[in-house]
């Protein structure tokens, strides 16, 4: 794929950019090296300052960056906003707490005093450069739920960022500059996917973290393991939307709209899978397919837009095949199924609600990366259980219930990352994200992501 700004509303290639060349990889590298040097020492109130900087020109640039983000991969306007204060909220989170979430750890000298210490301690470290790999869907809060609290630990970041937003990947190593942080703390690679292998095997490069597909996260983890080097993955998601029987329904129903398709519906926290007690089901299918039937599909710069078109030419494909197998394997199509008729340009694709899913049809066990929701009807509470497990992912979850005994069971048995209860599932800096099965390991965000790129060391004092 070239590295290249093309408008999913029109499929017009705006702007094409040079990949960065061997010699200027090498001197990047280097400044890597010299910035970290500088920067791990630095003290928490200058990183601090320095974070809360960043985060005010990032309110300042909202509109600017939000269109370059709409314009690059067509999510709505609005939604663009919403993404880029989002980021400056999360960075001002780990600019207050970041000091408190890596004080070191005393324990009591009773505890450990059998090993010969006098005391003892935990401190966590940085360990240097570390490599994002990052996806298009959310093209700044993605890199920033990272490189806030990486910053703030006093690594440094080399963004590899998908090569259909090179503008916003360019923007964010500016913002960083702007802010006054050294040359270096924090730099944006325009490579090609290609060149990755060579950076994170350099023995500069401490760690990598991806967001992206499967495939992706299988490669740079061989890569990374290959080298002894720490990753985070967080990989695809088919999110479990369970409403039972003592929910809300039309709550749920509401909210299930706005699950789905959020970004387009491109997120892999997306709800993906309706599953609903057949006490309910009628009701909630009913409210959900008039939802999804009403939502509003036009230009991403409109105000008044809630679905702009898919990123690319090749999502809208993927995502066609996956609806077309399971109508011709006799799923029933409530609504879309189709591409609009009143766009002749651009990757818009209806949304769209199908039910009677059967384990054959492949949308039962990939990911619709697009506008496309699945309905199941099931009996109670083991069968709902037992059909949100059913899929190789386990990133996230929703369950509508006002059960205790329901919220218990879910809580425990549910294979995700996380459970959200009577709401949607979202990401926010004082809570852990990340997912199991093939979604991915390790944790993002709060003080278990900020761990994650940190050395944890042991400091034992004899007498």
């Amino acid at each position: 794929m070239p590295i290249a700004t093309v408008n999913p509303a029109t499929g017009e290639t705006l702007r094409t950019f040079e990949a960065l060349g061997q010699g200027e990889i090498e001197r990047r590298l280097a400044l890597a090296v010299t910035a970290f040097g500088e920067h791990r020492t630095t003290a928490f109130g200058r990183r601090a300052e320095l974070l809360g900087r960043a985060a005010d020109l990032l309110d300042a640039d909202r509109e600017d960056i939000a269109r370059t983000m709409t314009l690059e991969m067509g999510k709505p306007i609005t939604a663009a906003r919403a993404e880029a204060a989002k980021c400056a909220k999360a960075m001002r989170w780990y600019a207050q707490h970041a000091e408190e979430l890596l004080a070191d750890e005393h324990p009591a000298p009773a505890d450990v005093k059998d090993s010969g210490a006098t005391r003892a301690s935990v401190r966590y470290r940085p360990i240097g450069a570390v490599l994002a790999v990052m996806p298009w869907n959310f093209p700044l809060w993605q890199v920033v739920r990272f490189a806030a609290p990486a910053l703030m630990a006093g690594n440094v970041g080399l963004l590899k960022h998908a090569s259909n937003v090179p503008q916003t990947a360019l923007y964010l190593e500016d913002l960083f500059r702007r802010a006054g942080y050294p040359e270096g703390c924090f730099q944006t690679l325009l490579v090609g996917s290609g060149a990755v292998e060579a950076i994170l095997r350099d023995s500069r490069v401490a760690a990598a973290t991806l967001t992206g597909s499967e495939p992706a996260g299988r490669s740079v983890a061989a890569i990374a393991g290959d080298e002894v080097k720490k990753t985070v993955m967080e990989l695809g998601g088919s999110d479990p939307f369970v409403v039972m029987a003592s929910a809300d329904v039309e709550s749920a129903a509401r909210t299930a709209v706005k699950a789905r398709v959020q970004n387009n519906g491109q997120s892999c926290i997306a709800a993906k899978r309706f599953i609903v007690q057949a006490d309910v089901y009628d009701t909630f299918v009913e409210h959900f397919t008039a939802g999804m039937r009403d939502l509003t599909v036009g230009d991403p710069m409109e105000e008044s837009t809630d679905v702009g078109p898919l990123s690319t030419e090749q999502g809208r494909l993927d995502l066609e095949e996956l609806v077309d197998d399971a109508v011709r394997l006799r799923a029933t199509l409530r609504c879309g199924g189709r591409r609009p008729e009143k766009f002749d340009q651009g990757w818009y694709y209806e949304p769209t609600v199908l039910s009677d899913i059967t384990p054959e049809m492949r949308i039962h066990q990939e990911e619709a990366f697009g506008p496309v929701a699945t309905v199941y009807r099931v009996a109670g509470l083991d069968e709902a259980v037992a059909l949100a497990n059913d899929t190789p992912f386990g990133l996230s979850s929703n369950v509508w219930t006002r059960d205790d005994a329901e919220v218990e069971r879910f809580a425990r048995d549910i294979e995700a990352g996380g459970v959200f209860f009577n709401g949607m599932t979202a990401s926010h800096p004082a809570l852990p994200f990340g997912g199991a099965k093939r979604s991915g390991y390790g944790r993002e965000l709060s003080g278990h992501g900020m761990r994650e790129f940190c050395n944890i060391t042991t400091v034992w004092h004899g007498a």
